[in-house]
């Protein structure tokens, strides 16, 4: 199952140059990690009072408890739609097709629905408000082969481009679960992602949405139509207290039709509840 996969990446490992040694590590901490998992269903309240479909997960680094709601959506794929601009933002830095999160990319002249978008943008605005035109362009500068050997080299999700290099994250193309999702940030976190340390920490930095005395909360957002006419909703990241970081992933799923569901509050306003539910945002965990 797809769980595995989060499993298996979700604690720090020794670094060690044999690599039987490495994959015998991921095999028990797969084996182990799977009995530690907490079916929380009190979790469906949140997703209940919105009139939508969801998952939430939580990881807690420090003891490798995993809290899960909806195991059968935390390990289907789905279209990542703009959480993907970790990875593209990653990708973009390593290459050297941004130089840093400061890098601009100009505007297209093409006037769209979202004003925050319509102008020039740096990676970090662009990040910020999640303008699909800035990661576009970027996906056509990295180039599909570039593009499809970090796929491959990070084993994210399904690995699949199609034939549009800028919207294979929106049309279905590429899938990757909630579970998946969880064990990439994860990695993130702890610079144990195949780039370099800049790269990772220039995204962690673009991540952070909250910061004060009790609590940091990062995350990036996403909003993507399955091949159902499914609205899916993203949000991934981590939040810290006490110098100790949880890692999360919620996503929710309506059909498109139900357009009294507001997905930019919607998605946000759950993880939130679920977060506090959990005990977070005061600083005691």
């Amino acid at each position: 199952m797809q769980l595995i996969h989060v499993f298996t990446a979700l604690r720090r490992h020794p670094r060690s140059p044999g690599i039987i040694f490495y994959f015998l590590v991921l095999f028990s901490l797969a084996s182990c990690s799977v009995n530690k998992a907490n079916i929380d269903n009190s979790l469906e309240q949140y997703f209940k009072e919105k009139n939508v479909e969801g998952c939430f997960t939580l990881y807690n680094n420090a003891d490798g408890k995993i809290t899960v709601y909806n195991m059968r959506l935390d390990t289907t794929r789905f279209t990542p739609a703009s959480t993907f601009k970790i990875v593209n933002s990653l990708i973009g830095l390593e290459t050297n097709r941004v130089t840093d999160e400061k890098m601009l990319i100009p505007w297209d002249g093409i006037t769209r629905e979202e004003e925050a978008w319509n102008k020039d943008l740096t990676m970090e605005q662009a990040f910020k408000v999640s303008a699909v035109p800035y990661y576009q362009e970027l996906a056509r500068r990295i180039g599909k082969d570039t593009m499809q050997y970090w796929l491959d080299t990070l084993s994210y999700g399904n690995k699949l481009i199609g034939n549009r290099i800028d919207s294979f994250w929106l049309d279905n193309s590429l899938r990757i679960s909630p579970d998946e999702q969880l064990g990439l940030v994860k990695r993130l976190y702890f610079d144990q992602l195949p780039f370099q340390k800049r790269t990772q920490q220039i995204v962690r930095d673009m991540m952070l949405q909250e910061d004060n005395t009790l609590y940091k909360l990062s995350y990036k957002t996403g909003w993507g139509i399955d091949e159902q006419q499914n609205n899916i909703g993203w949000v991934t990241g981590w939040i810290e207290e006490n110098g100790h970081p949880y890692f999360f992933v919620s996503l929710i799923k309506y059909p498109f039709s139900d357009t009294a569901i507001n997905m930019v509050n919607t998605r946000l306003e759950i993880t939130k509840n679920i977060l506090r539910h959990l005990g977070f945002f005061e600083g005691k965990m």
